[in-house]
């Protein structure tokens, strides 16, 4: 799903692929002292920030895309060939996005809830904190009933011995794994194996606040008298060169409840092709505070993020620099300064 490789001209791939590729992040191969972004031409790229600001100056909007009449406080714009897709530009005010920011990086990956890392490591308890201290994951052994089992642990550069790693098991840095943090999911908890929810595994329930929002900013995909019922939650993290393939999000029971989709970081470009691979996909900017909601027909849509703008020219971070330069949170902005998290919540049954 993930991925920064270089692929390879194929004159029949699909034409979401093309479009993946004509938008993913490549490096100039003629400059031999720094890695250089390739020029992308992002001429066609929907700017939804643009829309409502010129709709809020002159009333006009740009061709294919309409204003959303709506119970919300802000304005919510839809695409005509896309019934139950909406875009709510700079929906989360700035402390909503800081907030929610240090929520995915501290308490979201916590156990029970289930991480890329967990097929490896298990459970990986305060990592974003052990990264903070600079400490590594060590291996240790452990013996129960005279079979041997390993546990991890934190610890720093020196406590690490030669006892700790018998098996000469490397140890691991926290900010490594930190680094390598691709999902977390939060309520009900998606067993990636099988493609489904396993109500069996013990989760944290998604905060009150994060419901609440969730509810909030549903409430222009659901039909009148009906509210967003939060149950699970997948929270995705990108670095630079990460990339989310184009896929549906089919797993859930009823697809008229939309998917609630909260963009934290730097900026990035969104895919919404059709219902099959080889329809064309639009691509529009994702930036940190927009929200995007897929409901109804929109669900059967293919969809990516074949790329993220870490750059200073591109990422269009500075609201979150100044609001996270505080020495308490700059560990925050280091990270963010480079990444984009996702947060999107379903209503499962």
């Amino acid at each position: 799903m993930y991925g920064s490789d270089t692929i390879p001209d194929d004159p029949d791939r699909t034409a979401f692929r093309k479009t993946e590729k004509k938008y993913k992040l490549y490096y100039d191969s003629t400059s031999k002292k720094k890695k250089l972004p390739r020029p992308v031409d992002l001429s066609e790229v929907i700017d939804f920030r643009s829309v409502s600001e010129s709709f809020e100056r002159t009333g006009d909007i740009r061709s294919g895309v309409s204003k959303v009449e709506n119970r919300f406080d802000k304005p919510v714009f839809g695409l005509d060939d896309c019934p139950g897709f909406y875009f709510i530009p700079a929906a989360l005010s700035i402390e909503e996005q800081c907030r929610w920011i240090k929520e995915s990086l501290v308490s979201f990956p916590q156990p029970p809830n289930r991480t890329n890392h967990n097929a490896v490591y298990g459970g990986i308890h305060d990592l974003f904190n052990a990264a903070k201290n600079e400490q590594v994951l060590v291996k240790e052994d452990s013996v129960a009933d005279d079979a041997t089992f390993y546990n991890y642990k934190w610890a720093s550069s020196e406590e690490l011995d030669s006892s700790v790693n018998g098996d000469n098991r490397k140890p691991v840095s926290a900010s490594v794994l930190l680094r390598r943090l691709r999902w977390s999911t939060l309520g009900l908890q998606f067993d990636w194996s099988k493609r489904s929810y396993n109500v069996s595994l013990p989760h944290n329930k998604i905060p009150d606040a994060l419901c609440q929002l969730a509810k909030k900013m549903a409430a222009p995909a659901m039909a009148v008298g009906e509210e967003f019922q939060p149950e699970a939650a997948i929270v995705n993290y990108f670095g630079p060169g990460d990339m989310l393939g184009g896929h549906l999000d089919d797993m859930e029971a009823d697809w008229s409840k939309p998917i609630v989709s909260m963009s934290l970081g730097c900026k990035a470009i969104f895919l919404l092709g059709g219902k099959s691979r080889n329809d064309e996909p639009l691509a529009m900017f994702l930036r940190s505070g927009d929200i995007v909601l897929m409901s109804g027909e929109a669900r059967e849509r293919y969809h990516g993020v074949p790329r993220i703008f870490t750059d200073t020219e591109h990422a269009e971070i500075g609201c979150l620099e100044k609001q996270l330069s505080d020495e308490d949170d700059i560990c925050y902005l280091e990270y963010i300064k480079t990444s984009r998290i996702n947060i999107n919540i379903r209503q499962v049954f």
